[in-house]
């Protein structure tokens, strides 16, 4: 374990920028003391937010740039336009440099993944990352990769995916062997696309001792927690992601009018206030950010554009366990282990553009 956790973050990324950034840091700095930043932007609009946070000052560097990668920029134009200048270039290079162990950004993810990728480069046997996040489910938690880095995907991707995904689960919930399941329309073998069916045969005839194989999840048992790791393409996978969380906002906010409506429901309130209040927690979409984006040389998270403050700590929080526990290290090894989990899986090839 480090003894200081060295994180760079894009200031300017997000719908809002260093007004959520560096309040965010602040969040995270309270329960993470051995926490070093590099706040990465336009510094006469990082320094009067940071001015309000003394000991966020105090453990935290200033890396100056005025160049910022829109929402709106498509991946080839923030490579063209932000390479080595951008805040999101120079977050990811201090990573790369070895000045950080992790990079944070809210920004626009395709340019996030674009520049990650083509600036770290992918661990061997990976050839395309995918976003993977931590989901709440009725048995615990849950790892859910692909959530949106790419769109499509073949039978051998998402193959590699399983592996990615029980590696990281196998770290982080201590399973020897994570059950993986496919997220499918149906759990019948005959149904699906074709990739996903081909993958579920891989996985099936190859009996990979790194994970549990355990069939095709429907979208409802994601939340039930049928499996360790769920593995879907990027395109179904954000779906499913903001579907919930939408979900989750409904959900509130219905209570919220529900427990209004009448003096009765008021006083029932007031004596299950303390229940209503753990599944508000357990709801909370912004306890459920970051996205860690697996298969590169190097750990990069990716914030939702919208969250607050308190959300965008929580994505800090991820980044910082992963550097302080190694997990990159460990995943890496879990990978190669016995000669390699993936070697007798052919990579797709890489992406034209």
């Amino acid at each position: 374990m480090p003894s200081k956790v060295r994180i760079a973050l894009d200031a300017m990324g997000g719908d809002v920028g260093p007004a959520v950034v560096i309040p965010g840091a602040a969040i995270s700095l309270g329960r993470h003391r051995d926490t070093e930043f590099l706040l990465v932007g336009d510094r006469a609009r990082i320094e009067p937010e940071l001015d309000k946070h003394p000991n966020l000052k105090a453990a935290a560097k200033i890396v100056h740039t005025d160049v910022a990668v829109s929402m709106e920029d498509k991946p080839s134009q923030a490579l063209r336009r932000g390479r080595k200048t951008s805040s999101m270039w120079l977050a990811i290079d201090a990573v790369k440099k070895g000045e950080a162990d992790v990079a944070i950004s809210a920004g626009n993810t395709g340019a996030l993944m674009a520049m990650a990728r083509f600036h770290l480069r992918t661990l061997p046997g990976i050839d395309r990352p995918a976003i993977s996040a931590i989901w709440p489910t009725l048995r615990g938690e849950s790892v859910v990769l692909d959530l949106g880095a790419t769109l499509g995907g073949d039978a051998h991707h998402l193959v590699s995916m399983a592996v990615m995904g029980a590696a990281k689960a196998s770290v982080l919930f201590n399973k020897t062997r994570p059950t993986v399941g496919l997220l499918n329309i149906g759990a019948e073998e005959i149904k699906g696309h074709e990739e996903i069916r081909e993958a579920s045969e891989i996985l099936r005839a190859r009996n990979l001792p790194e994970l549990d194989y355990i069939g095709f999840v429907e979208g409802d048992g994601i939340g039930k927690g049928l499996a360790d790791v769920i593995v879907t393409e990027g395109f179904s996978g954000n779906i499913a992601l903001k579907a919930a969380e939408g979900t989750a906002r409904q959900m509130a906010e219905l209570l919220r009018h529900e427990m209004q409506r009448s003096w009765m429901s008021k006083l029932g309130y007031l004596f299950a206030r303390s229940a209503f209040q753990a599944l508000r927690d357990k709801m909370d979409p912004n306890k459920s950010n970051g996205g860690v984006l697996l298969g590169l040389n190097g750990v990069v998270v990716k914030s939702h554009g919208g969250t607050n403050a308190e959300g965008f700590a929580y994505a800090i929080d991820v980044g910082y366990e992963m550097a302080h526990y190694d997990l990159l290290n460990k995943i890496n090894q879990m990978l190669n282990r016995e000669g390699g989990a993936l070697k007798s899986v052919q990579p797709a090839p890489e992406d034209v553009s």
